[in-house]
């Protein structure tokens, strides 16, 4: 798997316990790289706050 690609992304979150997509409730192996992407930022961003 290479790093940033769409099921590197996807390893990274299931790690993290994330499998479904938070609002529209569908495993994130059906989205498109950007969404799952964005996700992962999100959740990054999210993280980074918490340790502030």
């Amino acid at each position: 798997m290479h790093i940033y690609s769409k099921g590197w992304y996807i390893a990274k979150l299931k790690e993290k316990g994330i499998r479904f997509h938070p609002e529209k409730k569908k495993k994130l192996e059906l989205f498109k790289i950007h969404v799952v992407r964005n996700l992962y930022n999100e959740m990054i961003e999210a993280e980074e706050k918490r340790k502030d």
